[in-house]
């Protein structure tokens, strides 16, 4: 796939594939495709002030008049918020807006969900992963994790990639039922997660700021969990931080505004993963599903 195509993915729900409303496209292109724009990136935009400053600024309460024309021009579903778009504080406050519980069903019996809202990769055993995003890109696992010890546990085991666009309910959940653990911080960078950026360099994977937990989950094993900070999004913010019994589908935390991803990994023949993730994912597609949707069932 060229670098300049279209982003598409397959919408679980219209049964479709789609091309990506990519929310400041043009500055992306320009940021991971000139060399000036990838020096800029570098020398200011990938910096944790700049995204401490962006997001003092999408705190402030003369942010809100870039609600109304967000809402419709990416034409978001009012009816779903549990708030009114007119109660936001700020941009950042309507960004990370909680939805009426009814709005994202949680899969019942002992199915895994997706964490999040988003565009989702499924990749079954990672031992024979060759790629991801983009020809001749690998995961470095160990950098990922920050510990040989940690990702070994993991190396042979499924990886589910949710990637978060601006335009997404920005809420993070927890996939499966167990004993959370609390998040540890990894520290790093802050580029775009989008797909304009990891075709061309999926190190930012495991070069960004992220956070580790796990959950020991009865039907799952131990699964692990990463929230990666993007661009705009050095801040990522949990509920609790105490290790504690969590259901599927409790909220785990947000992110502030921009792209944002999470990484749930398996250990080798913990889990199956849905048949359209898995059908998406071979043909190079990522899946558009909701939190709380059916993401896999016990293997």
């Amino acid at each position: 796939m060229a670098e300049e195509s279209p982003i598409k993915y397959f919408d679980r729900y219209l049964a479709e594939v789609r091309h990506e409303q990519i929310y400041g496209e043009g500055w992306l292109r320009w940021v991971y495709g000139n060399p000036l724009g990838r020096m800029t990136l570098w020398a200011f935009f990938s910096r944790p002030f700049f995204s401490k400053w962006y997001g003092k600024r999408m705190s402030s309460s003369s942010s809100c008049s870039k609600i109304e024309p967000f809402v419709r021009d990416y034409e978001l579903d009012t009816t779903e918020f549990a708030e009114t778009v007119s109660s936001y504080t700020s941009f950042n406050d309507f960004f990370s807006r909680r939805l009426k519980p009814e709005a994202r069903p949680i899969a019942g019996g002992e199915l895994a969900a997706f964490p999040a809202d988003g565009r989702h990769l499924g990749f079954p055993d990672l031992s024979t992963l060759s790629q991801v995003f983009s020809k001749g890109q690998s995961l470095n696992f160990t950098r990922l994790f920050g510990s040989e010890e940690t990702a070994s546990q993991f190396s042979d085991g499924t990886l589910v990639i949710s990637r978060l666009c601006p335009v997404d309910y920005h809420r993070f959940h927890f996939p499966v039922s167990g004993e959370a653990k609390p998040p540890s911080l990894i520290r790093g960078d802050l580029k775009s997660v989008n797909p304009i950026a990891l075709r061309r360099n999926l190190a930012i994977l495991w070069g960004n700021k992220r956070f580790l937990s796990f959950i020991e989950s009865d039907s799952f094993g131990r699964v692990a969990c990463i929230e990666i900070g993007a661009t705009c999004v050095g801040s990522v913010h949990y509920l609790s931080l105490a290790p504690t019994a969590v259901s599927k589908g409790d909220e785990k935390g947000w992110f502030s505004f921009g792209g944002s991803m999470t990484m749930t990994f398996f250990q080798k023949g913990k889990i199956q993963l849905a048949d359209d993730l898995l059908a998406q994912s071979a043909s190079g597609l990522e899946l558009y599903a909701r939190m709380g949707d059916q993401m896999g069932s016990p293997q």
